[in-house]
């Protein structure tokens, strides 16, 4: 996975103006914030407070940009990823803070990333970057960050994953006593009146095979009596065999 690295060296170079200003003068000795102390604590939670959920605004506003027509339609599951992408690089950068050394010491952690197997949703691979990016301010002493980003990136998931349309995968076989055939078009108009999408498999005389997309509380059994009743004599087979998006392709 090349993400972690690209959002990393962006954030260096975007941050290399700033190391070379001249240098802040140190500050005094009662203004330094030691790690886990309770001053150091609520400097983390407050500038986690100000940049996750403006980095979260930002992102979804780059993602939502209006489509210009003629552009083919954006896929859901890769906008919710851009917009916790946007999360994560903020979440990253606290971490980094003015270290180089952090900075250079993720990079090289983050290089050693690989998925070898291949990944359905786009979230699952930004989940995997976001639970590395909690898991470095963890071990990098930033205790507060690392519960506050958990959180806020748990939250932000669970806002984006409740749009997601519930749906249930079939894999549907239609057997109408030798007449399939000729009843596909009002079979496939039975389908779209339960607001099912369908991908035809198999055709023959005797039988016609689909793969459903179906909405999450379809009645199987009402579709499967609407199937049968178009053949006259109301002679027929319809089976429903549930499955993944993975296992249909």
């Amino acid at each position: 996975m090349r993400l972690a690295p690209a959002i990393l060296v962006l954030g260096l170079v975007l941050g290399a103006p700033s190391l070379s200003q001249a240098q802040v003068p140190p500050p005094a000795e009662g203004q330094l914030r030691e790690p886990g102390s309770r001053q150091t604590l609520k400097h983390e939670l407050r500038d986690a407070a100000i940049r996750l959920p403006l980095a979260m605004l930002l992102g979804t506003a780059l993602a939502l940009r209006p489509r210009r027509k003629g552009t083919p339609p954006r896929n859901l599951a890769v906008i919710e990823t851009q917009v916790i992408l946007a999360v994560v690089g903020a979440v990253v950068m606290l971490v980094v803070g003015a270290s180089l050394a952090r900075a250079f010491g993720i990079v090289g952690v983050a290089g050693l990333i690989r998925y070898r197997s291949k990944i359905n949703d786009p979230k699952d691979a930004v989940v995997m970057l976001s639970a590395l990016a909690v898991g470095l301010a963890a071990g990098s002493g930033l205790y507060a960050l690392s519960a506050f980003s958990t959180a806020f990136l748990a939250l932000a998931l669970g806002i984006i994953e409740s749009f997601e349309p519930r749906v249930r995968i079939f894999e549907l076989t239609v057997k109408l006593a030798g007449k399939t055939a000729d009843l596909r078009p009002k079979i496939e108009e039975v389908l779209r009146r339960y607001r099912c999408e369908f991908e035809m498999r198999t055709v023959s005389e005797n039988e016609v095979a689909y793969v459903v997309t179906a909405p999450y509380g379809i009645k199987t059994d009402r579709a499967s009596k609407a199937l049968i009743a178009l053949e006259p004599e109301q002679k027929g087979a319809v089976e429903w065999k549930e499955t993944t998006k993975k296992e249909t392709k």
